[in-house]
């Protein structure tokens, strides 16, 4: 075998590697999140929500929301994320089971989202610090976000502060 043929083969097998390598940890509706984003300014102590998609089912929206919060590194873990209106009405809540150590990780749910709902908050909550980090303000019609540092009690927004 020539020197080019080993290199090839080993370039190839080191891609399927890495590519199983990414296979692996739990399994479920999960997705990493790899863009970049202003994360150096991220608390990871606290459940930080750095990503919100949505899309129109029966029943409601389809939300995706990605936390990133240091669950190896605290004896409590990112135990839910939820939706609230801007008055701080929760509309539905994701719970999560259990820690996803410290790296970025998405989990979807269904949510009834009223119809003079335009703009809401996706909260995530750790079970050590509770609210904390980072929120975002998700416009339902056209999927603009807008993150915001909030502190440990929930606080209330208006139109004017939707993206």
């Amino acid at each position: 075998m020539t020197v080019g043929r080993r290199r090839t083969l080993a370039s190839g097998l080191g891609l399927l590697v890495a590519g199983l390598a990414g296979c692996t940890g739990d399994t479920g509706d999960e997705n990493e999140d790899s863009e970049g984003s202003d994360e150096g300014d991220l608390d990871l102590r606290e459940a930080n929500v750095t990503g919100v998609e949505a899309e129109r089912v029966d029943g409601g929206y389809r939300f995706s929301v990605t936390l990133y919060h240091d669950d190896d590194g605290e004896e409590g873990y990112a135990n839910w994320w939820q939706l609230e209106t801007l008055d701080g009405d929760r509309l539905g809540r994701r719970d999560l089971a259990h820690s996803h150590g410290t790296r970025k990780f998405t989990r979807s749910s269904t949510v009834e989202i009223p119809e003079d709902v335009d703009c809401v908050v996706v909260r995530g909550h750790d079970q050590t610090h509770g609210y904390g980090g980072r929120a975002v303000l998700f416009a339902l019609d056209s999927g603009a976000t807008r993150g915001v540092k909030q502190g440990s009690e929930p606080t209330t927004f208006d139109e004017s502060d939707c993206p």
